[in-house]
Formats: C-alpha cells, sequence, structure tokens
C-alpha cells in the first residue's frame, strides 16, 4: 500500500517528538554547543562537588537531546528509506553522538582517578549527586582497566576508525555479492539473495530448498578468504583492545560492561552441551514427521505443519494482546491499550518503502514506537506481543528512573519481550480446540527454544573458540574457520542429521559475529523468560508484582540484580536447565499430536 492511503489511526506519532523541522533544527543547534561545552570542561570537572555535579548534568542533558534527534530521524525514515532527507538526518545525529564521545573523553578516567574520600566528601556536601552515584560506581569498576589520560584521549579518537570491518561485510554481502537463480515454487528460475534465502528454507517443496542452500553456500565458498580475512581483523582488533585494557580475554572485557561474570557464557555452554539429547530428538521428529529417509541441512527449518489459513484482523490482534497481558495488572494493561488505541505508539502495516521486520524504539521523555509489517498471520499477533513486552519495558523504566539510571542492558533486553510471547502461545493453546492450530503454536514454540536456546548456544560456542584462538596467536583462516565451524556443527546436530559439507561456509553470513560475543544474550534471555513464565502461571499476582519491580529497575541495578527481583538467579545453571526440559515438553506434545 502506499502510505498516503493508510487511516492515521495506524501510523505512529513523531510529531509528539518535533512538531515540526525547525523544532528539531533548534534542538540540534543546541546539542552542538551543549558539545562544545561538555569539551571546555575538562578541566573544571574535577574543582570542586558543584562543578562536578554540573558536569554530569551537562552530559545527561546532552544525551537526552541527541537520542530524542536520532529517535525523529530514523523512526521517519525506517517508514520511507527512500527519503534521503530523514536518512542524511539519521547520518548527522548519529556524528552527533561520536563528537559527545569524542568531547567528553576525559569524563571516565577523571571518575575513575577521583579519590575515595574526596568522593564521599561530595556526596555529603552536595546530597542532589547521590543521583549519580549509581552511574559513577559503574565507570569506577574500570579502574583497572583505565589508561592514563594520553592513552584515553587518543583511544577516543580511534573510534571513529574502529569497527569498519562490519560495515565492509555487509556493503560486500547486501550490495556486491551476486547469487546465482534459484528455482520457486513453481520450478521458475529467480534472483537468489540474502533476503529471500531464508524464505525458501521454509519452503515445503524440497527442491527449492535444496536448490537456495546449494547455491547459496557455493557462492559463499567462492569469497572464504575475504570473509577470513575480515574476521579475523575484526576479531584481532577485540583481542588486542582487551589487551591494551589488561582483560584477561575479549570475552572478559565484553561481559565486564554487561556487569555479568564469564561463568554465565561458560555455564550457558556447559549446560546445553550435556542435553544435546534434547536437540537430537527434536530433529529426529522432524525426520520422522517430514517422512525423510534422511534430515539434511537444508530441512531443518522446513515446516512441519501447514500455514493456519485464518486471517486475522489488527484489532483481534491487539485485542488477543491485550487479553493476555491483563495478568500483569491494570496499569501494565491500560498504558498498552492507551498507548495502542489512542496515542499511536504502532506503525502497523507494510507500505511502500518502509524498513522490513519489527522493533521497539524509544529514549527517555518520548513515548515507545513500535514497527510492524501486519500482514493477518498468527505470527503477526505474536509479533505483536513481542514487541509490546519491549515497550512496556521501556515504559517502565523510564517511569521509575532518572534520566541517567533508565536504561535496561542488552543482557535483560529481550526477556520481556520473551515473557509476552511464550504467555500468549501458551493461552492460545489452553484455549484453542483446533488440533491444527494446535500444532502450528507447538512447531513455533520448538523453532523458538531451538533457534533461542540452542542455535544461538552453538553460535556463541564458536564465538568464543574463535577469539581464544586468535588470543592464542592463531590466523582465522578460511581452512580454520571451516574446519572448526564444521565440527561445532557436528556437535550439535548429531546423528540425525546429514551435515552437508557446504554448512561449512556458514559462519561467512552470520553478522552477528561482528557484535563482540551478543548472541550468547539471546539464550540467556529465553531461559530467564521461561522461568518468569513458569512462576506467573503458577503462583499469580504474588508474582507477577515481582516481575513489574523487574521491569522497573532499569538501570538502577545490574541486570543479575534486576532479575533477583523476580527471583530468577542467572548464576545458577538451573535456569538454562529450566527452559530445556520446557523445550523437550513442547517436543512431547508435538510428537503427541502428530
Amino acid at each position: 500500500m502506499k502510505r498516503n492511503d493508510i487511516e492515521t489511526q495506524y501510523k505512529w506519532n513523531t510529531d509528539l517528538i518535533y512538531s515540526s523541522k525547525e523544532a528539531f533544527d533548534k534542538d540540534f543547534e543546541k546539542a552542538g554547543k551543549l558539545i562544545k561545552e561538555i569539551a571546555g570542561r575538562e578541566v573544571l570537572m574535577c574543582e570542586s562537588a558543584r562543578a562536578f555535579y554540573d558536569t554530569l548534568e551537562l552530559l545527561t542533558e546532552t544525551e537526552l537531546i541527541i537520542t530524542k534527534l536520532y529517535e525523529y530521524a530514523h523512526l521517519n525514515s525506517d517508514v520511507d528509506t527512500a527519503d534521503n532527507a530523514f536518512l542524511a538526518l539519521s547520518g548527522k545525529c548519529e556524528n552527533l553522538f561520536r563528537e559527545m564521545g569524542a568531547a567528553a573523553y576525559y569524563v571516565s578516567p577523571k571518575i575513575i582517578a577521583l579519590d575515595e574520600k574526596v568522593l564521599e566528601r561530595w556526596y555529603e556536601e552536595l546530597p542532589r549527586l547521590e543521583a549519580y552515584r549509581r552511574n559513577i560506581e559503574i565507570e569506577r569498576r574500570y579502574k583497572p582497566y583505565m589508561l592514563d589520560d594520553s592513552g584515553e584521549k587518543l583511544m577516543a579518537q580511534m573510534q571513529m576508525c574502529l569497527g569498519s570491518q562490519e560495515n565492509t561485510r555487509d556493503v560486500f554481502s547486501y550490495a556486491d555479492l551476486k547469487f546465482e537463480d534459484t528455482i520457486d515454487e513453481t520450478g521458475k528460475r529467480v534472483p537468489l539473495n540474502e533476503a529471500n534465502y531464508v524464505p525458501f528454507m521454509f519452503s515445503h517443496n524440497r527442491e527449492v530448498r535444496i536448490s537456495a542452500f546449494t547455491n547459496l553456500y557455493k557462492t559463499y565458498a567462492q569469497f572464504a578468504n575475504t570473509y577470513a580475512a575480515l574476521l579475523n581483523g575484526y576479531v584481532k582488533e577485540k583481542t588486542t583492545l582487551a589487551k591494551i585494557r589488561k582483560f584477561a580475554s575479549s570475552l572478559e572485557a565484553s561481559v565486564f560492561a554487561d556487569e555479568v561474570p564469564s561463568s554465565i557464557y561458560d555455564n550457558l555452554i556447559a549446560c546445553v552441551n550435556q542435553n544435546m539429547q534434547v536437540i537430537y530428538d527434536y530433529y529426529a521428529l522432524k525426520k520422522k514427521a517430514l517422512g525423510v529417509d534422511e534430515l539434511h541441512m537444508y530441512d531443518i527449518y522446513a515446516p512441519l505443519v501447514a500455514e493456519i489459513d485464518e486471517k486475522y484482523t489488527y484489532e483481534q490482534a491487539v485485542e488477543a494482546v491485550l487479553d493476555t497481558v491483563k495478568v500483569f495488572g491494570d496499569e501494565y494493561k491500560n498504558t498498552l491499550e492507551d498507548g495502542i488505541k489512542h496515542k499511536r505508539w504502532i506503525d502497523v502495516f507494510p507500505t511502500d518503502n518502509k524498513k522490513g521486520g519489527a522493533y521497539s524504539a524509544g529514549c527517555y521523555g518520548v513515548q515507545p514506537y513500535i514497527l510492524l509489517n501486519f500482514t493477518q498471520t498468527l505470527n503477526d499477533i505474536s509479533t505483536l506481543a513481542h514487541e509490546a513486552g519491549h515497550s512496556m519495558h521501556t515504559y517502565f523504566s523510564n517511569k521509575n528512573n532518572t534520566p541517567q539510571q533508565a536504561s535496561y542492558t542488552i543482557f535483560v533486553a529481550e526477556v520481556a519481550s520473551t515473557v509476552n510471547e511464550l504467555l500468549l502461545a501458551h493461552k492460545l493453546l489452553r484455549e484453542s480446540n483446533n488440533n491444527a492450530q494446535k500444532r502450528y503454536i507447538l512447531n513455533e514454540l520448538m523453532e523458538t527454544y531451538k533457534g533461542t536456546l540452542y542455535r544461538q548456544t552453538m553460535f556463541a560456542e564458536f564465538e568464543k573458540l574463535m577469539h581464544a584462538m586468535s588470543e592464542n596467536g592463531e590466523i582465522l583462516t578460511a581452512d580454520l574457520l571451516s574446519e572448526k565451524y564444521y565440527e561445532i556443527n557436528k556437535k550439535y546436530f548429531g546423528d540425525a542429521v546429514v551435515l552437508d559439507d557446504a554448512i561449512r561456509y556458514e559462519w561467512m553470513r552470520i553478522p552477528h559475529f561482528y557484535y563482540n560475543f551478543y548472541v550468547y544474550k539471546y539464550a540467556t534471555c529465553i531461559c530467564a523468560a521461561s522461568a518468569i513464565v513458569k512462576r506467573i502461571e503458577t503462583q499469580g499476582e504474588a508474582y507477577v508484582n515481582k516481575y513489574i519491580k523487574f521491569l522497573s529497575c532499569g538501570g538502577s541495578k545490574s541486570p543479575l540484580d534486576s532479575l533477583k527481583e523476580a527471583e530468577i538467579d542467572m548464576l545458577s545453571p538451573d535456569v538454562v536447565q529450566a527452559a530445556i526440559e520446557d523445550f523437550s515438553s513442547v517436543i512431547k506434545q508435538f510428537s503427541e499430536l502428530i
């Protein structure tokens, strides 16, 4: 559809951020002035408690304005990616973030260098400074890893030219890499690219899957040395930066920023490795359900059930989600309902040049925003529930915290969204009398656990291995990466799946390997979410209040302490083990239904 054909109620309202271009420009100009002011406070910052507090306030104000500017620009750009004006504005806002980082290079070193007695005296002299104690403590954790002033200034300046491998990889993969044509459902030869590869792998037609799989990896294999050089450069960059700051490893440096110990990473891998039989059972079930003599790598995404023919209106989707979240109490349910129906949080339908997929966005002082591409499927209802979970997490975090302590970390970011997704699925299973619909929902749950818990842990294990090899002085060549990736696939797929040789090249198409130990958080989040859902469904309102406290923590507590508000101890392998048992239970339910 054309965007002008969409009724206003189905389009998000970015005028609440800036009512005009003039208002945007005014804040943009103000941000530039504030950045210059930050740069000029290097000497003044630690002269007194008041100067210290004023500098922190200035940083908070500047970041709030830049974040608001970026929010407005990228939201408008995403609903019309052909609009170069908003694309340019997004780029300018990103530059503001970089300029602010360069101007404020001295702040962390000065916070860390402050004498403890001086800092405590300042808290007494200026009680308002207590509002920043948590932020100050987070910075001071880095004391053993900081460089001198000249070193920190150099590191800040270098940020502009670090991390280029990810962008190079993306440009090459999505713009320059050309694949041989593949066949579609009708047997017609059609172009193949990264965007349509996944839909081809979900095809019910095995020949379609084989053609796409073969052609994709045949092309990737031709550029293995290029991808290896990029990944080797990226990993070497991260391991070198960790070494410069005297971290034990790049993994330690990454999880330190998350305020979690590396034992969580190791526990996840160890627990999943001890429970490989569950994923083997899943693939054995898949082989049986598909009725194939051999289950190949091009079969692992093949749907076990047909699509549900039933279509759902957006209004039906909204009511299904609101009915699901009423378990969280009036504030949660009423706030979400008001946001969807009256405050236009959501941009609902796919339109020309609109960004694909879905996400939740928002910044302090601005309402949450959700991008959807609603096409009336059952999966779209699940997506709405998922993104609503993100938005309500943001709502409670912003409501209950100061701006400098409102943002929650990526380590917990997928918990609230997955909780909503699981609760919706369980509710639909309880209420459905349609076995076809039940099979569809159970299949989606199996795919969620398989893809988020086992597959992401496999990626996490491979990522850890790559960095360890680099730290031991090994060069990550194409042959080495392909062989190690093939070996780790052997472990995660077992005897139930024929491990086609081409899968050894899959590491080239995983952008997350350039995200610096990001993928393990997907797996830990679904484990935490599974545990939370089980408590909600068994304990009811008494537990829900604890869950709302978790949502309200924002960044005022560490992610581990935030989860403890919901009685989730991520240091315990039991949380991972329980999620694996939930996966096993879903496999059993699906097996019984078929």
